[in-house]
């Protein structure tokens, strides 16, 4: 029964950052929650740790000032008495122009008492690089023409 309940724990979670709503998202957290993505935090500077409320809702303003919409799925959603494993695709419109950043995130989540204290993400930065610099990375790295 638990299972349940934090797999509706999460979509609500999910539900309400993806809409915007930071302080329904923060809610859903304990006062010390934990973050980690390994990012290149060089380009994407608000990835990496952050722990506590006001690091991790600067971090999710930052997301949200970046992007003017948030869309997401979640293809696969697993959960225990204690942790959720989603795996989640995103869509976030760049608000400089208007471009689609598309990409795949492994996110793992912890839960004590009904509230996430730890979040885990894992993503092909790689991609995301290219897409949110609009660049082909592969063709810089390797010489070839980019396009090519």
């Amino acid at each position: 029964m638990v299972e349940h309940l934090n797999r509706q724990r999460l979509l609500n979670f999910l539900e309400a950052f993806y809409a915007g709503d930071i302080e329904g998202a923060l809610a859903r957290c304990s006062d010390d929650v934990e973050f980690f993505s390994n990012a290149p935090i060089d380009i994407l500077p608000h990835m990496g740790y952050h722990r506590g409320k006001e690091e991790i809702r600067g971090m999710w303003q930052t997301i949200h000032t970046r992007y003017s919409s948030l869309r997401y799925e979640v293809p696969i959603l697993v959960a225990d008495e204690q942790r959720v494993a989603a795996n989640i695709r995103l869509f976030f419109e760049k608000r400089s122009n208007s471009r689609v950043v598309q990409f795949d995130i492994a996110a793992f989540y912890t839960l004590r008492d009904g509230r996430i204290t730890y979040i885990r993400e894992i993503m092909d930065t790689f991609d995301l690089v290219q897409q949110v610099l609009e660049r082909d990375l592969g063709a810089l790295l390797t010489g070839r023409p980019e396009g090519g």
